[in-house]
């Protein structure tokens, strides 16, 4: 059995942050993630995807910043389970927990962290026919290699974020990009937006609003999707890549059997400290809600370090949670 502090199940940015928030606090922390590698979604579905949102970086990619945070963790000495699924969770006598996976790994812990993101995920897929049989023929729900788009005809459709910031990539990558979206505004960043907007202008994109995919042709691998407009006019658009970014559909698995109040596939929590409604279970990242979340790496960080606050009491209970300080040349620090 495996003993620890904090169990932190997901290992995506959020849950490897928070091992740095818990190290600082002298708190131990184990990760299990259902996949193979850390970094959760940044990893497995864009690790070359430009993030902007993370301070001190104007742009940095996915995997860079996974990598990032693992040098950052480091001096800490995290331990990994991965490509294991937490199955259950049970309460010992003195309130500890055992967390047990599908392979039968235990990890004996004071505090468990749901850090999943949005759990088992799947992508959104728009109802056209033979879109599955077109499936690593053309059709790819997620971009990891963007090289293998370089020099080719790639369609993109969706209106949010990952729609926005591929198509501004994929602009100085792909032969030619076409964004189709239903609507005639975006669900993204307005920077994001106007970055496309500011593309399509100077010729370097297409850019179809109010316009659906409804159809794709091709031999063996795509060769055209056919795009219907307002009016319900159609046309046919020559495509080596079409690329549908509609999101992801989250499934909780079994954490939805542990008790926990969900809501909307979410788990609801208390914006105090993060805590769930069952004693020393936490959750951070994008598997929580609660009133005015906002689904960003940076929120998860916020979370985290609040939530390594509060679990302090669990881990130590005899201890109280203070700081020093000290005057180093005249400057305050711990």
């Amino acid at each position: 059995m495996i003993t620890t502090d904090i169990c932190i199940v997901g290992a995506g940015p959020v849950g490897l942050f928070s091992v740095f928030e818990a190290g600082l606090l002298k708190m131990r922390c184990h990760l299990i993630d259902a996949l193979p590698q850390v970094g959760g979604q940044l990893s497995e579905i864009y690790p070359q995807k430009p993030i902007y949102d993370i301070p001190g970086y104007p742009t940095i990619k996915a995997q860079e910043l996974v990598d990032n945070l693992m040098a950052q963790i480091a001096p800490f000495k995290p331990t990994f389970t991965l490509g294991e699924r937490v199955e259950k969770v049970e309460r010992q006598p003195d309130g500890s927990l055992i967390v047990r996976t599908s392979d039968d790994t235990e990890v004996h812990c004071q505090v468990m962290v749901i850090a999943g993101g949005l759990g088992c995920f799947e992508p959104r897929k728009p109802e056209i026919p033979d879109l599955e049989r077109f499936e690593g023929k053309g059709v790819a729900y997620m971009v990891k290699n963007p090289e293998k788009f370089r020099d080719k005809n790639v369609v993109i459709a969706g209106g949010g974020d990952s729609a926005l910031d591929w198509t501004v990539y994929l602009a100085d990558v792909a032969k030619n990009v076409t964004l189709i979206h239903r609507s005639d505004s975006f669900r993204g960043a307005p920077d994001s937006a106007e970055k496309v907007f500011e593309l399509a202008q100077h010729g370097r994109i297409n850019l179809l609003l109010q316009s659906n995919v409804v159809g794709l042709n091709g031999n063996g691998h795509l060769k055209e999707v056919v795009v219907a407009a307002k009016d319900k006019s159609t046309t046919q658009l020559s495509s080596d890549f079409f690329i549908p970014l509609f999101g992801l559909s989250p499934k909780l698995g079994p954490i939805a059997d542990w008790g926990l109040n969900i809501s909307k596939s979410a788990i609801e929590v208390n914006t105090l400290d993060y805590s769930t409604n069952v004693e020393r279970i936490y959750a951070i990242g994008d598997i929580n809600t609660y009133p005015g979340k906002l689904k960003l790496i940076l929120t998860g960080f916020h979370e985290a370090a609040m939530m390594c606050q509060s679990a302090f009491k669990y881990v130590y209970p005899n201890q109280h949670l203070s700081f020093k300080y000290t005057t180093v040349n005249g400057v305050n620090a711990f």
